[in-house]
């Protein structure tokens, strides 16, 4: 039976645990030839810089072959070709997909009419669960453990796929507490909450944290995302509203760490690179571990 990954509540918590344990066994050797003679198809409808190259990086180290495309204007998409036809036609060329794609819903309907394992690298504003995987990863790096986690919320909760995924994940270890930063507009939406409310987990919401983020073990700031906004006025009005600098990290926890998914705007400011509480490269490096792992659990290689 294939394994795919649409939703991050694909995975059982144990899963999880596997993910972490294999990824810290790439860390300490990227370069294990488990794809050798395998095909995998990198299928990016959307824009992407370290998804797509870290996934790319994590095949390569994998020792397998990549086809596909980084961009749907070079594909038949613009002939009119369905998403339907495209996964049927490419489902016979590899033996894994790897698929970004800006609507909502398309990795699952991928994964029904594909031969092979889908893996969602993020589907519009729903869900990225490599992300959160990479982020678990950085988490139990940075801090020893995924359970009693403060985890500061920051930026756009509404559209940010990234903050969504995670939620559903930490919530399934041992009392996490949840703080949402975000403007009225961008706040953390309704269904998440609930879900949050159903499992007994507590979680507040704030307009301003610099009075509370000594709180905090991680703080993960979000880029207010222009593409997903209709209306270029309320994205001005917004884009701008929280920028964290080094000043303000004077009084923080010595284990807090900042974890952004990246591409940051202004949210991060320049001064914060420098202290040893910046961790957002570095976790964009665990992404190559976690992706090795997610790739070599899927087909089953370790």
């Amino acid at each position: 039976m294939k394994k795919d990954l649409i939703s991050i509540m694909d995975y059982s918590k144990e899963e999880y645990l596997r993910i972490m344990e294999l990824a810290a066994d790439f860390e300490r050797n990227p370069n294990q030839r488990l794809l050798e003679g395998k095909v995998v198809a990198s299928l990016f409808f959307e824009p992407s810089t370290r998804t797509r190259l870290s996934f790319e990086t994590a095949i390569n180290r994998l020792g397998g072959r990549i086809i596909g495309f980084s961009d749907s204007n070079s594909s038949s998409v613009t002939k009119g070709e369905t998403l339907h036809d495209t996964i049927r036609m490419v489902s016979n060329y590899a033996d894994l997909i790897v698929m970004r794609h800006p609507l909502e819903g398309s990795a699952r309907y991928a994964a029904e009419v594909s031969s092979v394992p889908i893996i969602n690298a993020g589907d519009g504003a729903n869900q990225h669960p490599t992300q959160t995987l990479l982020d678990m990863y950085s988490i139990i790096k940075t801090q020893g453990r995924l359970d009693n986690i403060n985890i500061f919320m920051v930026g756009d909760l509404k559209y940010g796929r990234t903050v969504h995924s995670l939620l559903m994940a930490l919530s399934q270890f041992e009392n996490p507490i949840f703080n949402f930063i975000a403007p009225e507009e961008l706040q953390m939406p309704e269904e998440y909450k609930l879900y949050l409310r159903e499992k007994g987990i507590r979680y507040f919401e704030h307009r301003e944290f610099t009075d509370i983020i000594s709180e905090a073990d991680i703080v993960y700031m979000t880029r207010v995302q222009k593409e997903r906004f209709s209306d270029p006025i309320e994205y001005e009005q917004v884009k701008n509203v929280y920028i964290l600098r080094n000043s303000m990290l004077k009084n923080t926890k010595p284990n807090m760490r900042i974890l952004h998914p990246l591409p940051r705007v202004n949210e991060i400011h320049t001064d914060v690179d420098k202290n040893e509480k910046a961790y957002y490269f570095d976790q964009a490096l665990n992404g190559v571990f976690a992706r090795e792992a997610i790739i070599a659990h899927t087909l089953n290689l370790k």
